[in-house]
């Protein structure tokens, strides 16, 4: 990674870090100081759950200007998903550091939920999305279709979002797009064999569209060279270098124009 693509200049946002995960809940204080010199200097903490986004508002109120929270209950834990989780939500989603609604959606790739119970969890959360104002931080896995067929309405009513961690297609990059929603990049992008299909999608998505993020603690880059642990906020820069190679862009016009869309559709400071 050269100095160049690390200088001042070009400050990142990473708009998705799991730092309620075993792997990194006891590594806060480290991951904040290793992202800061490496310039990510705003990062949103993802919330999958009530227990998680609670965290996630803390660790926002902690480090005010640098870690913002999203609220959510992801797929995965729609099963446990009830009014009472609703009614905690809704109380996160009205604290400003709260700055989108998610992670949500639906997940048909592992199902720990069934369909039905991610659709009712999904369907309460575009509603909220709507209601508050607040951008949604999606997550689709093998489930297009349904996808798209529920956020249609509320995409219509004024919602609006990311859809994060996209590993999809052209054809699926293009509808979001169509639809109004922003794509957010990981490295998945930095993956040869599986990222594919998504590297060949990077030529349909807008500049003005992307978002940059890690997703960490998973998916390291693989253009990083040995893998030392797991992912963090400081290997932003890696998934910046692969998209910038790959749109025929210099590496800072990329990073400056991803935290420009994130300052935006989260409304952090710095625009």
């Amino acid at each position: 990674m050269s100095k160049r693509s690390e200088s001042k200049r070009a400050q990142l946002v990473d708009i998705g870090v799991n730092f309620h995960s075993a792997q990194l809940t006891s590594l806060t204080a480290q991951l904040l100081v290793r992202a800061r010199a490496a310039n990510v200097t705003q990062i949103l903490a993802t919330g999958t759950s009530a227990t998680s986004s609670r965290l996630a508002l803390e660790l926002a109120r902690a480090n005010p200007g640098t870690v913002f929270a999203t609220a959510g209950a992801h797929p995965h834990g729609a099963k446990s998903y009830d009014p009472s989780t609703f009614r905690e939500l809704t109380e996160l989603w009205k604290c400003p550091e709260v700055v989108a609604v998610g992670e949500c959606g639906l997940d048909y790739n592992r199902n720990f939920s069934t369909p039905q119970a991610q659709r009712i969890a999904f369907e309460q959360q575009l509603s909220m999305a709507v209601e508050t104002r607040k951008p949604l931080f999606l997550h689709c896995r093998d489930a297009f279709t349904d996808f798209h067929d529920m956020l249609t309405p509320a995409m219509c009513d004024g919602a609006r979002g990311v859809v994060h961690c996209f590993t999809g297609n052209r054809a699926e990059a293009e509808a979001f797009l169509a639809m109004e929603l922003d794509i957010g990049i990981t490295s998945w992008i930095t993956d040869l064999q599986r990222g594919q299909a998504l590297r060949e999608a990077l030529a349909a998505i807008p500049l003005d569209r992307l978002h940059l993020e890690t997703d960490a603690p998973y998916l390291f880059p693989k253009n990083a060279g040995t893998r030392r642990g797991h992912n963090e906020p400081a290997n932003l820069p890696w998934v910046a270098a692969s998209v910038a190679e790959l749109m025929g862009r210099d590496v800072d016009e990329i990073i400056q124009a991803c935290s420009s869309n994130s300052r935006r559709m989260f409304g952090l400071p710095g625009n």
